[in-house]
């Protein structure tokens, strides 16, 4: 873990909010701000709420308490966590704040959902084994670690992930992996898919969408590390050409559909500017 990241504890309003994400009734951030310091980050956003100066990636609040005693029925209710944090981020080992939130769900009737970059998921597979529907995901774009390590630095390796799922998939638990973000012209998801196949129930994509304060951020890396691609990453980001995402998930779902895998695929297009 970061040894310059700054850890807080706080008090919470609460652990479990209504989503907005589609499928999705709650969704539970044991955490403010995430250690993984993905260059691509979607959450960075977050910062705005979260009364910090310093840059994101560099701090994380722990919700070590929460002021909420509100019952919520949950019964057949679908959570998720998390959506703008990782629950099993490094400061997880220590605080056990998803292990503590899943053993209270354990007997609520809701759906779980998890989806993370770490194979820290694997200590509470005893915990998964006592709740009758939860489904446990692993995000991950590349089987290249060192194109891991430039773009996701703080987060599990390539093969930790890939030994996550199949370890899920020995002990009888749901899993999928999310291949997430594909990044034009560099994730090769064809051997990544191939790599997974056997230990994984099904396979989900999302596009590399970049916000205001990660497109410089990720254009510059580009330009610097894959100069070839500059001209081409400027059209899809900077022109909205959305071309390339339409050929791309016509061939994903091709060789998903030849190779009998379940396969969704989450593009979202970016609308062309006026």
């Amino acid at each position: 873990m970061n040894n310059s990241l700054k850890v807080k504890e706080i008090v919470a309003k609460g652990y479990i909010n209504p989503s907005k994400l589609p499928g999705s009734d709650y969704v539970i951030n044991p955490y403010v701000g995430c250690p993984h310091r993905c260059m691509y980050c979607y959450a960075e956003f977050m910062k705005r709420f979260s009364n910090h100066d310093e840059p994101w990636g560099t701090f994380t609040d722990v919700k070590i308490r929460s002021t909420s005693n509100r019952p919520i029925d949950l019964a057949g209710k679908n959570v998720f966590l998390s959506s703008v944090t990782d629950c099993y981020n490094p400061l997880e080992e220590k605080y056990a704040l998803t292990r503590k939130l899943l053993e209270q769900l354990k007997y609520s009737g809701a759906k779980i959902t998890i989806l993370t970059k770490s194979v820290l998921v694997l200590r509470d597979i005893d915990v998964f084994k006592q709740i009758p529907d939860i489904t446990v995901g692993l995000s991950m774009n590349t089987t290249d670690d060192s194109f891991r390590q430039e773009i996701e630095p703080c987060a599990s390796s390539a093969l930790e992930r890939l030994y996550a799922l199949k370890t899920l998939r020995e002990n009888g638990i749901h899993n999928w992996l999310h291949v997430a973000p594909v990044f034009p012209y560099l994730s090769v998801w064809k051997a990544l898919l191939e790599a997974a196949e056997p230990f994984t129930d099904r396979f989900t994509f999302e596009n590399l969408k970049l916000r205001a304060a990660s497109l410089p951020r990720v254009l510059l890396y580009i330009t610097q590390k894959y100069p070839h691609l500059k001209e081409l990453y400027e059209q899809i980001y900077r022109q909205n050409n959305n071309e390339y995402w339409r050929v791309i998930r016509k061939e994903i779902l091709a060789f998903c559909n030849e190779r009998k895998l379940s396969a969704a695929v989450q593009f979202a297009e970016r609308e062309p500017e006026s």
